[in-house]
Parts: C-alpha cells; structure tokens; sequence
C-alpha cells in the first residue's frame, strides 16, 4: 500500500467514524468517504476490525510524530505546550463526535487484543512523553526535586483519559481540565510557582466555561 492511500484510508476512515460512530460503521461508509473503491478497503484489509486496528496505529504514529519537537524555549514551557496540544482538538467540528467513536472502541478493547495493543502503545507513548519533560524540568531546576517524572506522568495521563470520557458521557468541556493541567504544572510542580510557561489562552474562558 502507498504513503498516499494509506492516508486517503485512513482520514476517510476517521470522517466515516465521526459521521456513524464504531458500532453502525460499515466499510461501505469508509468507501464513501474515500476516493477509493469498497473493492480496494477489502483488497488491503480483512474488515473492519482489521482496518480499525490499522488506525489506531496510524493515531499513534501520528501523535508522536507531532509530540517529536515540542515548541517552548524551557521544559517547563514544553511541558505546558504539550498539555495544551493534547487536549486542543485539531479538528473542532468534528471533535466530540470523534471522542466518542473513540470511547466505543476502547469499550471493544477487553475483548479485542489488537485494539487494546494499540491502546496501550499510545498509553505509554503518552506517558513516556510526559515523564521525559519533567525529567527535564527537574534536571534544569524549574521543576521540583524528590516528584517521580512516573508517578506524575500516570497521574496526568489519567487525567487525560478522564477528561475524555467525561466529555462523551456527561458533556464536560475538557477545557477546565486544560487550565488544570497549566494551574497543577505552575502551583505544584513548579520550583518558583510562577506562570511564565503557560501559553497566553489559558485563564481566558468565558465565565460559563469556566463555571462547567
């Protein structure tokens, strides 16, 4: 399979998951989302399930292709950069749509080894990422010593997870848990407890947005 079908595949796949969700989703609906025939989606993959488990790994790919360089002149600015990035939807029309695609398949993924493979993959991708910029931060001397780069790690990429699924089953914005994320960085990990590193949108919601 090429670079360029394996895109055009993959983004069809994704506007076809944001149109039906996981469980009504047919690889017809993928065909109609690409410029590829139903014909060459069962050339290329088994079904669904095989075509799904493709995307997750093409997320995952994507992701840390994205996260490889993470803009911020300090690890502290990074480390809010990269916070901010992960709950800021590249797509904001389709985004709760897709969030909840997404909590359908992670619900498949106890009975599906190769989504819940996938899964973890972007887990510990995630968390990786994480504990490497404060390990940074606490090697520079912005972050303080004696926290565990891990255990904080866990700690956010669970909130992340959270947030995810709150937006789905109860409708709340992660935007709060966004300011979260810049507020715990500032006034619990930071050594000064200064907010130098935040991006400047944070603090700027609406009173309603910020009441959620």
């Amino acid at each position: 399979m090429t670079d360029a079908t394996k895109d055009d595949l993959m983004e069809a796949t994704y506007r076809a998951l944001c149109k039906h969700g996981y469980a009504e989703l047919t690889m017809q609906d993928i065909a109609a989302e690409s410029t590829k025939s139903k014909g060459t989606l069962h050339y290329h993959f088994d079904g669904k399930r095989d075509l799904l488990e493709s995307f997750l790994e093409y997320l995952l790919t994507q992701f840390e292709e994205r996260t490889e360089t993470v803009p911020g002149g300090t690890p502290a600015e990074r480390l809010h950069e990269f916070l901010e990035e992960l709950l800021t939807p590249s797509d904001e029309d389709s985004a709760e749509e897709f969030r909840m695609a997404m909590l359908e398949i992670k619900a498949q993924a106890p009975y599906n080894e190769a989504y819940r493979e996938q899964l973890d993959e972007f887990d510990r991708a995630l968390h990786d990422r994480i504990a490497e910029l404060v390990a940074d931060g606490i090697e520079a001397g912005q972050l303080r010593e004696g926290v565990d780069p891990d255990e904080i790690a866990d700690f956010l990429v669970t909130v992340f997870h959270g947030a995810q699924t709150r937006a789905v089953a109860v409708d709340r914005s992660p935007a709060r848990t966004k300011e979260f994320f810049h507020e715990y960085i500032d006034e619990t990990l930071r050594v000064d407890g200064e907010r130098d590193g935040a991006p400047s949108s944070t603090g700027e919601m609406d009173g309603s947005e910020a009441d959620r």
